[in-house]
């Protein structure tokens, strides 16, 4: 029997619960799932890579068989370099679908023996996304209930 591994890709400036719903529900159809952070210095992230990668470690250190590792390629290499063919990405709703939609389509075209699965958050996190967190945070506002309690010092830290 083979060893089904698949990487969700995304900055996870910063994880917020989403990102941990999508993370569970990968590991129900996966034996292990990288959780694969990306540099995106183009995104002028909020969290440095190192801290990003401590938050999610932290936020996944009690769901069994999930890795974190950092990347600074393009997916695609991300992906031939782990010897994996599935990529996983999560829609919250359908504006996402054409934007998620694209870059599976062009990361095929860069690799023919990858497939992207698409997995929905439950339906009380879909409104949640790293850009409304970042959102709140800079404005002072609360975002405890929308992310991991596990990077709460990561976030009192960074933005208090």
């Amino acid at each position: 029997m083979s060893h089904k591994v698949a990487i969700y890709p995304g900055t996870f400036d910063p994880v917020t619960n989403g990102h941990i719903s999508i993370i569970q529900r990968a590991r129900k159809i996966f034996d292990e799932v990288i959780v694969g952070v990306a540099d995106s210095g183009a995104k002028a992230p909020m969290f440095s890579m190192d801290t990003r990668v401590s938050m999610v470690k932290q936020s996944v250190k009690d769901i069994e068989n999930v890795r974190v590792m950092p990347f600074h390629s393009l997916l695609v290499t991300f992906c031939q370099e782990q010897n994996v063919t599935t990529i996983i990405r999560g829609l919250r709703a359908v504006s996402d679908f054409e934007y998620e939609l694209q870059i599976g389509y062009a990361n095929a075209s860069m690799d023919k023996n990858l497939d992207t699965i698409y997995l929905m958050p439950s339906l009380e996190l879909a409104f949640i996304s790293s850009t409304v967190v970042r959102d709140i945070l800079r404005h002072g506002g609360d975002a405890s209930h929308l992310v991991p309690r596990e990077i709460l010092k990561y976030l009192d830290d960074t933005c208090m």
